[in-house]
């Protein structure tokens, strides 16, 4: 008796959890996401990048994570800032739920018989953007934490801000959905439907009910309410004209594109106003925006389009790919201050040739000859030390490096060794480090209440560049540039790059907002150093070197005697493009040709024909080095008989000597990728490798003594002993043009490395005798 009444209540027990386990299984929420794996896969996937990115698992060495946990406006981060993330994130959760209740909501019907329709679907589809949720919140409070705050009570503030900023944009968003959304009854209130809501199926009804829902692909059998309570699903759906049905699913769908247009309207409208400060959003929040828009696009297509969306999109793709070689939707990524309605100059072997002629080639030696007299005669000494600076490229932790770096420099013997600098090289973010820097001494010069090393600069230069750039290409490179601004006389369209120039001009309070040829005199008259902007010709691989002083003696060899046959190694951009006004460039625009990073910042496109069009020179030297060791080949019997010897200064945003890494057995995945992995990852090793045998080569020839004295920035040999209350392992800066406040004290700290005291002492050394 016992053993069956335990039995029975085994039985019972099992009967009991199978049907919650069915219940749980046949819900609403768990069906919509097992459709959304096997049907929108590829939306699922944006918020598995989403997870990889907050997780820092994807982007980290360009720094994607730190604008998602770390977002900055107005050049804050604060709660105001995460307010505009909880709106970033709630335009994109809407936009997922839009666009699959387009796509997918019609296959359940007993939404339209539902109070709320759209409000009930994303309650039920809420589970990815839940998951997400959590976790982001998890990561930003746990990333806020680590930050070195004044209050760790900042951080309550951020999460409040965030949850407001969420808040407030589903409450809009329901708010006008609850208003405008009507469900079946509303929509047909005849007797007929009043009658429905009350019919009583008889057992024969219900079972036949049961099994067509059965049958169906997608079984809901219950869902949650507004309340967040599970009901059961009508069973009676099929009694309903499946026509009428669907007119409720059209009435929603329409709502949802208004609100798709508005949101892209109100895009449109903040191009208009791009340049004001307040609303150029945190860099995360237009990237989320830009999805949302991305994934609305895919839903208004389907609705539209219905079967025939697929091939159509796929067409469309195919006329803008053919139509974006027009004139109206390809126009140029401008160099400012260029005659772009002048002749193009002509880019061929001949005029290379015909501007590299032997007798030119002399005449700018002759010239930088001049050049050098002048900077001997600033010096003290009758041999002076011969000092050249070779700052490498990484975006914006390169640029405060390079100048943190020649701040500490400067501060030796009452600037002795920055007097005694005559050439500067180097590539991008390390060319802006080294410009701004080379613009301060020579205000210093003339106001001695200037200081170069005063850390006000190093504030300025380290200033978001980012948000504007981003915001740029949301409002405006994305659709069709239609704004212009005038430099020099000519008119110029606005884009991102224009962004860029325009930001770094405000953070640097117009510093360097100046025409190339501004810099004439002043490195003629040897009282700064020369700054040869390079930048990499994409057509053809040759460099661009962009200097108030023709340089041609850097793209061929000594008076040309090595033949006709030579391959032309730069293009000397004064001479080449003097036709176009090209000491009239805007120097700003030099800086950014040099810094062109794919996708965020534009290859700049050159009045040439062909169109010569330029990126970041990082791809050819990325070190300075090659430009600077040219120089010395080029003018080694000047140097030989005026000076002492020369010192190489190197400023390197990585370390030069690295543990080789481990390389456990690679995965089927990694047996593919990994070769290109290794291609990208080895590049700055490959250019050191070969920097050091040339430098070697130099250094036995020369008839001079060289000397190299080298900078790192490798926050990883800090001694925490050697400060204040700093962690264990400061983390490497990212590739970005934003740094956090954590990636900015990593970089002034890499100055109290071991290495970094040894150069600084022995430049004391060589420089205070």
């Amino acid at each position: 008796m016992d053993l069956n009444f335990l039995l029975l209540k085994k039985e019972v027990y099992f009967s009991e959890y199978s049907i919650m386990a069915n219940k749980i299984w046949y819900s609403f929420p768990i069906q919509l996401l097992l459709l959304h794996l096997r049907k929108n896969l590829a939306l699922v996937l944006i918020w598995v990048l989403l997870l990889a990115i907050i997780f820092e698992s994807f982007g980290v060495v360009l720094g994607i994570p730190f604008l998602f946990l770390d977002p900055e406006y107005l050049h804050q981060v604060s709660w105001i800032s995460f307010m505009l993330m909880g709106f970033g994130f709630a335009a994109f959760t809407m936009a997922f739920h839009m666009t699959t209740y387009i796509m997918d909501g019609r296959q359940f019907s007993f939404l339209a018989v539902t109070h709320k329709p759209f409000i009930h679907y994303c309650i039920n589809n809420s589970i990815i953007p839940l998951i997400f949720y959590l976790c982001y919140c998890f990561r930003f409070i746990g990333f806020q934490l680590q930050n070195d705050l004044e209050s760790d009570w900042q951080v309550a503030g951020y999460f409040g801000g965030f949850t407001l900023g969420s808040l407030l944009s589903y409450g809009v968003i329901f708010g006008y959905f609850a208003w405008t959304n009507k469900d079946f009854f509303v929509l047909f209130a005849g007797n007929l439907d009043r009658r429905l809501r009350k019919v009583k199926l008889t057992q024969a009804n219900a079972l036949s009910r049961f099994r067509e829902a059965k049958n169906r692909r997608n079984q809901v059998h219950h869902y949650l309410d507004l309340n967040l309570r599970l009901q059961p699903v009508r069973p009676d759906i099929s009694r309903f004209e499946q026509a009428k049905l669907l007119r409720v699913f059209d009435q929603n769908h329409l709502n949802l594109l208004l609100i798709q247009v508005f949101l892209i309207a109100l895009v449109l409208f903040l191009g208009v106003f791009k340049e004001q400060p307040f609303l150029q959003l945190p860099a995360a929040m237009s990237a989320t925006i830009l999805l949302s828009i991305l994934i609305m696009l895919v839903g208004a297509t389907s609705f539209w389009l219905r079967s025939w969306s697929t091939v159509t999109v796929f067409f469309g793709i195919l006329l803008i790919n053919y139509f974006s070689n027009f004139d109206f939707l390809n126009r140029p990524h401008e160099a400012y201050g260029l005659n772009y309605q002048a002749e193009p100059a002509p880019y061929t072997i001949e005029q290379l040739d015909a501007l590299l002629h032997p007798d030119t080639v002399k005449k700018d030696r002759q010239n930088m000859i001049q050049i050098l007299d002048n900077w001997k005669a600033q010096q003290e000494d009758s041999l002076p030390k011969l000092v050249m600076i070779a700052s490498s490229g990484g975006g914006q932790r390169a640029a405060l490096w390079t100048l943190h770096v020649l701040q500490y420099i400067y501060g030796i013997s009452d600037g002795k060794v920055i007097k005694q600098t005559e050439l500067m090289t180097g590539a991008s973010g390390g060319v802006l480090g080294a410009a701004m820097f080379r613009e301060l001494y020579l205000q210093s010069l003339e106001n001695p209440e200037i200081n170069p090393a005063d850390t006000i600069y190093r504030d300025q230069i380290s200033a978001d560049n980012l948000n504007p750039i981003i915001f740029t290409l949301l409002v405006n490179d994305l659709l069709i540039r239609n704004q212009y601004f005038e430099y020099a006389g000519y008119r110029h369209l606005k884009d991102r790059g224009f962004a860029f120039e325009n930001q770094l001009n405000i953070n640097t309070e117009k510093l360097l907002d100046k025409p190339l040829k501004a810099y004439k005199e002043p490195e003629f008259s040897g009282k700064i150093p020369l700054l040869p902007v390079t930048s990499l010709i994409t057509n053809d691989g040759r460099k661009l070197i962009v200097s108030p002083h023709s340089m041609s003696f850097l793209g061929t060899s000594i008076l040309g005697k090595t033949g006709a046959m030579e391959k032309k190694q730069s293009v000397d951009f004064l001479r080449f493009f003097q036709k176009q006004g090209s000491e009239n460039l805007r120097f700003l625009s030099a800086l950014r040709m040099s810094s062109t990073f794919p996708f965020i910042t534009p290859n700049v496109q050159l009045p040439s024909r062909p169109v010569m069009e330029t990126m970041d020179t990082g791809l050819s030297d990325n070190f300075g080095i090659q430009d600077a060791l040219r120089f010395l080949y080029v003018f080694q019997e000047w140097i030989g008989e005026n000076t002492a010897g020369v010192y190489l200064i190197t400023i390197r945003d990585s370390e030069k000597i690295e543990e080789i890494p481990a390389h456990p057995f690679p995965r089927i995945f990694e047996k593919v990728f990994n070769p290109l992995k290794n291609i990208y990852s080895n590049w700055s090793n490959v250019q050191t490798i070969q920097n050091e045998v040339l430098f070697s080569y130099m250094a036995e020839s020369m008839p001079f003594p060289l000397e190299k004295i080298e900078f790192e920035y490798a926050p990883e040999k800090v001694q925490p002993g050697e400060l204040t209350s700093t962690q264990e392992t400061m983390q490497r800066a990212s590739l970005n043009w934003r740094l956090t406040a954590r990636e900015k004290k990593s970089i002034l700290m890499s100055i109290y490395t071991s290495k970094n005291q040894e150069a600084l002492a022995k430049l004391r050394e060589i420089f205070e005798k």
